[in-house]
């Protein structure tokens, strides 16, 4: 990548495979009424940093691997489906707090670099699960999801397509160090 090129990047919690197929046939049972996303683009979003200069890649990810290192333990329990203006999503607590604790420092580390401005509203733990244009106002029943126990986070690139965005992984750190 050269250095002036500009990607769409955000950093997430990786999902174990077991949940990713449990939400992938929760999907397919009980979603009408837009784009479900697909399987390889389920995650838990940790900051959005949205476009930025291909060199700034490294600066994210030590920020990442910084955050990430003192992560371990993280238990997500889901709680309910939520719609918001474009997606539906499932929401989870964050049993300890340690997703959120991982969560802000990375917020604050990238803050402090000038590559992330953190959100008024407080990080909410969640999978986007679909997507719309217009509200489907859906009450599915939950999946059967075993408690989620991420091993690791990673950034991201995100490339728009007329199909829908494609993520692409670029590094992986594990949680804990």
């Amino acid at each position: 990548m050269a250095g002036d090129e500009h990607l769409r990047l955000f950093c997430a919690l990786t999902l174990p495979g077991a949940v990713v197929d449990g939400i992938a046939r929760w999907q397919a049972r009980e979603l009408r009424g837009g784009r479900v996303v697909p399987a390889a683009n389920l995650h838990v979003t940790l900051a959005f940093l949205g476009r930025r200069p291909a060199g700034d890649l490294p600066l994210v990810a030590g920020a990442l691997r910084e955050a990430a290192g003192g992560a371990a333990g993280l238990r997500l329990r889901l709680d309910r489906y939520r719609e918001g203006r474009s997606v539906g999503m499932l929401t989870f607590d964050d049993a300890g707090g340690r997703a959120t604790a991982l969560a802000e420092a990375l917020q604050e580390a990238l803050g402090r670099l000038g590559l992330y401005r953190r959100e008024q509203r407080p990080w909410l733990p969640h999978v986007t699960v679909l997507r719309f244009r217009d509200r489907p106002r859906l009450h599915p029943a939950l999946p059967d999801l075993p408690e989620v126990v991420p091993s690791d986070a990673a950034v991201f690139i995100s490339r728009l397509r007329p199909a829908g965005a494609e993520y692409e992984s670029v590094e992986t750190v594990a949680l804990g160090g």
